[in-house]
């Protein structure tokens, strides 16, 4: 992972904890897919997914997070969840604005993207 990237997930991750959410892990890695903040809110837990950007020239962070990134989260999630069987769950994505090493600006989106069953 590059500075940028590895700094917004720490200015991420104490965005969530001053929200008062509890960071249940970070980086959880499984097969190629990767989750970069789990976190507990109330009885919920949340996937995030944090972009860091210092502009928006290539869009918004969140559009990064495209279908085939969502499928992958969901699968790493779902093994996680195997553990935690009586939870909820959802996705969200943190954007991260930074102007050089400082916060700019913090993005939370909530239930960001959610699973689609397929029938």
């Amino acid at each position: 992972m590059n500075p940028k990237g590895r700094l917004g997930e720490d200015f991420a991750a104490n965005f969530l904890e001053a929200k008062g959410y509890s960071i249940v892990a970070r980086n959880f890695r499984i097969r190629s897919a990767e989750i970069d903040i789990i976190a507990k809110a109330d009885d919920v837990i949340v996937f995030v997914e944090v972009k860091t950007r210092s502009n928006i020239r290539h869009g918004l962070p969140s559009e990064a997070v495209t279908f085939r990134k969502q499928k992958k989260i969901i699968e790493a999630a779902s093994i996680f969840l195997q553990n935690f069987p009586d939870y909820a769950c959802r996705f969200d994505v943190v954007e991260v604005y930074l102007n050089g090493e400082h916060v700019k600006e913090i993005n939370h989106i909530e239930n960001a993207f959610e699973v689609i069953q397929e029938v």
